[in-house]
Formats: structure tokens, sequence, C-alpha cells
């Protein structure tokens, strides 16, 4: 099976030079502009990813694709952080059919 990502917005969540949960958050807030009482935590993130009124502009009617890019330095520094988001990340994924999240393989420039 597969599924046509084609013409959903698309955000990058860079990864490059996050060695810890308080980084990803950081760069998840900014990658996705989530508004200021984003929380940061894992419960903020699965809730922020599932509500729709927090999504960027067209996302909802074109659908959302996440693209995290440089993520390995942080899943090797932080393995069970990583496998925390990864989980959340799934999760969040399971929950809305307009959410799609790719790992991008190889460095991030």
């Amino acid at each position: 099976m597969s599924e046509d990502l084609a013409g959903r917005c698309t955000v990058v969540l860079d990864l490059d030079g996050v060695r810890d949960k308080a980084g990803l958050m950081d760069r998840v807030a900014r990658a996705l502009a989530l508004p200021d009482w984003f929380g940061r935590n894992w419960d903020a993130l699965a809730d922020s990813l599932s509500d729709h009124t927090v999504w960027p502009a067209g996302a909802v009617e074109r659908g959302l694709l996440i693209v995290v890019r440089g993520w390995q330095p942080y899943a090797e520094a932080r393995p069970g952080e990583w496998r925390t988001a990864q989980d959340v990340l799934g999760e969040a994924v399971d929950r809305t059919a307009a959410l799609a999240v790719v790992l991008a393989l190889g460095g991030s420039s």
C-alpha cells in the first residue's frame, strides 16, 4: 500500500544540532510556528500535532507532511527520547489522517 503525499503542505523539521528534548521542542515549535503557549513537553506535542487550529495555513485542506531531517545525531545521543518522539509522531499520524511524517535519510544539508 502506498500513500500519495503530493500536494500536501510540507514542513521541514531540521534537527541538525539538536542534542536534547528541549532543543527538539524548540525546533518543532519553530518549524510548525506553534503558539507561545505550546508547553514543550510530549503531551503538548501530541496535542499540537492533532490540533488543526495550529497547523500552517492550507494544511487542513491539503494535508500536512512533516519531513524530519538531521535526526540521526539526536537519535544516537538520546535514544530513549528519540523513541518517545517517534511514538508521539506515530500516534499523531495514526489519529490524524491528514498528517504524514517521514524521516529523511542522509545529511541535513
